[in-house]
């Protein structure tokens, strides 16, 4: 659940800043411009979101593999 939670929080912060990106770089263009590159931005930013939390955990589970791997070797 805790991992859940942390990929669902994850995903929505990237969103709001890539929605932020994309309006303001649409903004510069026109106002159908910003709704347009808001949605986009927070599409993008969503599946940023989606993947770094992935890889966070991926990188976490080496790490404690590693770690009882170093225990394992110093106990022989």
């Amino acid at each position: 659940m805790k991992q859940r939670v942390k990929r669902v929080l994850s995903r929505a912060r990237y969103a709001a800043i890539g929605a932020a990106i994309g309006a303001g770089a649409g903004g510069l263009l026109g106002r159908n411009a910003a709704s347009t590159g808001g949605a986009l931005g927070a599409i993008v930013g969503a599946t940023i979101g989606e993947k770094r939390v992935t890889v966070d955990a991926f990188i976490d589970d080496v790490k404690e593999k590693r770690a009882d791997r170093d225990v394992l070797e110093s106990e022989e």
